[in-house]
């Protein structure tokens, strides 16, 4: 190793040329945010269902535990509250199509289910939702069974927060 005075030429060599540093260098401290993934754009389609909304018309709703009573508690609800709006022909076609409805529902196994009710033209219409996710398509004979007890239409359709059974009363 030539040593830091050369004779030859007077000139002085860094003695630090040749060292390697024993660590690595100094790196930057990480970024105080995540990187978040660029959001979706307007134009990207919803796989969610709408909610059940009724405007414009009498309504009313009750939440229910998801047990075998509650069918004898919805059509007591049910019955009363179109006895209220002066609907009194009607009381047993209603609350037979309720009790199937209710206990449609309750065969899903949820913890709850909600009852809604509202009227428009001398029509009632009853919707029973389980808040089960992950349920099979409703059985095709329960339609048949609503549309026996009087209801003018009936339907039934399954989405990932549960099952939605519909039915339309005359009064």
């Amino acid at each position: 190793m030539p040593s830091p005075l050369d004779p030859e030429d007077n000139r002085r060599s860094d003695p630090q040329d040749d060292h390697q540093p024993d660590y690595p260098p100094r790196t930057p401290p990480p970024p105080r945010r995540p990187v978040q993934p660029p959001r979706p754009t307007a134009g990207v389609a919803t796989t969610q269902r709408r909610r059940v909304t009724m405007a414009n018309r009498r309504g009313s709703n009750w939440p229910l535990e998801s047990q075998p009573w509650a069918a004898a508690r919805a059509r007591d609800h049910v019955v009363g509250k179109l006895r209220e709006w002066g609907y009194t022909d009607a009381d047993a076609t209603a609350g037979d199509v309720v009790a199937l409805l209710v206990e449609t529902a309750v065969g899903d196994g949820g913890r709850r289910i909600s009852l809604h009710l509202a009227d428009q033209d001398r029509r009632a219409l009853i919707v029973v939702l389980s808040h089960r996710p992950g349920l099979a398509v409703t059985e095709e004979a329960v339609l048949p069974r609503i549309a026996a007890l009087g209801a003018t239409s009936c339907g039934a359709d399954t989405a990932e927060d549960g099952r939605r059974l519909w039915a339309v009363l005359d009064l």
